[in-house]
């Protein structure tokens, strides 16, 4: 089996790189989006805990996308679920010995 030379795998990478470039774009334009509304999310709850629905109204993001990325900082340790407030659920930060560190970048 014969190798292709190296500047037909540059080429063929440089094709590549050409036709997935608004992908790759369009995907980390949303990445940034997601990492603001989380970190909007967790300056929030810095001031104290809070409702699903009193998250929303204060970060200005619907309900249902509040929901989604609480459930994910739940899952991840970064938040817990506190006493009730009616029918909701109040949250605030983990500040727990199990609590992730922030990273330092």
């Amino acid at each position: 089996m014969e190798k292709p030379d190296n500047d037909a795998r540059k080429k063929a990478m440089k094709n590549l790189r050409a036709k997935r470039k608004e992908t790759i774009a369009k995907s980390t334009a949303m990445m940034k989006q997601q990492k603001k509304q989380v970190q909007a999310i967790l300056d929030f709850l810095e001031a104290g805990e809070a409702t699903i629905p009193q998250i929303a109204l204060n970060v200005h993001m619907p309900t249902d996308k509040t929901l989604w990325y609480m459930a994910t900082l739940k899952k991840y340790g970064q938040i817990v679920e506190g006493p009730k407030d009616g029918a909701f659920f109040k949250y605030r930060l983990n500040a727990g010995p199990g609590a992730p560190k922030e990273n330092a970048t």
